[in-house]
């Protein structure tokens, strides 16, 4: 127990310490619209095309001082940020020759939204849960703690995405089991059914980028990592992805059915590995539709717009596309691994705990 505390508690300043040491290729700060001046189109005035913004700045060796910037209003509304009077912005900073320090308006202040739902959300998990929902908050902390301060990382300086992505989900998968289900044969047998079937995700993966031709480059934001770090293995950053993206559904079910053998177990001592192992299946028949269900709407939602452009272009076309084909890939492939996690999990799960030593398990 002190010993995997100890471990959780050494992640979580690792993750503290990364985000402390890593370098602002492109610092920013905050600042607030004190007032706006449209400037209109000469030929239609009812269109304006850019506003002045006088803007407060708040933080940095800048506070207080006012500065007036040009926002630039385009036809096209993904690339527009309109501003009125009291919006709060990020300002990025960019140092011209000839021009010296350039405040430009990057985007609206929108953490504030984010900390209330946050906070929101931490409340709810604790007042339900309790110590379970502590637990819950606890690992969720470390897991985007390992993501961002051992997978980001790695990824960056050249080490394999894929490798990287496996050993941030089985970290993650023990630390979230451990944590919520204790120290037990129950909480190890769901550990190793995950982490198998999370290697099984990453080997899927790799055969549908090779198979399917898939180029990495699904989205702007990948075309826009390329343009500033060319040398990156986007391929392999696809493949991290798709095993990210399953981790949570897999640890749902590895540990589903992992309790409900340990509940079986503990009901009847007399049933044999098989007995239980019928009875873990027989329960994972029924998670298999709702996980997989939940896998494919969370791929399907996040892709919304894709599906909306379906009606307006040729299907053969549709589905061939790079994008297109790389999500639909990336839902089944999770899905073949929920699949192969509940017989993994149940075998596993029947073993240790019929084979489990009467000494009494430690539980938080």
């Amino acid at each position: 127990m002190k010993k995997f505390l100890i471990f959780l508690f050494s992640m979580l300043i690792l993750s503290t310490s990364a985000f402390a040491n890593s370098e602002k290729n492109m610092p920013s700060e905050t600042g607030v619209v004190l007032q706006t001046l449209n400037i209109y189109d000469d030929e239609d005035e009812s269109q304006h095309t850019n506003q002045i913004v006088t803007v407060k700045i708040l933080s940095g060796d800048y506070k207080n001082e006012t500065r007036d910037i040009m926002n630039i209003i385009t036809d096209n509304p993904a690339y527009n940020i309109p501003l009125k009077k009291g919006d709060k912005v990020i300002l990025h900073l960019e140092e011209i020759e000839g021009e010296g320090l350039v405040f430009y308006i990057a985007d609206i202040k929108r953490d504030g939204a984010i900390f209330v739902f946050a906070g929101l959300f931490c409340a709810l998990l604790i007042a339900i849960g309790r110590k379970k929902g502590l637990y819950s908050l606890i690992s969720i902390i470390a897991t985007v703690g390992l993501i961002f301060a051992v997978l980001v990382p790695l990824t960056l300086h050249g080490f394999c995405p894929i490798i990287a992505a496996v050993v941030v989900g089985v970290l993650s998968t023990a630390i979230t089991i451990y944590l919520v289900g204790g120290f037990n044969q129950k909480s190890t047998s769901a550990i190793i059914g995950t982490s198998i079937s999370l290697i099984l995700a990453g080997v899927l993966s790799i055969l549908a980028i090779i198979f399917a031709h898939l180029t990495g480059f699904g989205g702007q934001e990948n075309i826009f990592l390329y343009s500033i770090r060319p040398d990156l293995n986007f391929k392999g950053i696809l493949s991290a992805s798709m095993i990210i993206a399953a981790l949570g559904a897999l640890m749902d079910t590895a540990v589903s059915i992992a309790s409900t053998i340990n509940e079986i177990h503990e009901t009847d001592t007399e049933l044999g590995v098989v007995q239980l192992f019928k009875s873990g299946m027989n329960v994972g028949r029924d998670v298999i539709g709702t996980m997989s269900n939940t896998l494919i709407l969370v791929y399907l939602g996040a892709s919304l717009p894709l599906v909306l452009l379906a009606n307006n272009i040729d299907l053969q076309k549709f589905f061939n596309l790079n994008h297109v084909a790389t999500e639909i890939l990336s839902a089944i492939i999770g899905s073949i691994a929920i699949l192969a996690c509940v017989p993994i999990t149940a075998i596993i799960a029947a073993y240790l705990i019929k084979n489990q030593k009467e000494d009494p398990d430690f539980k938080f």
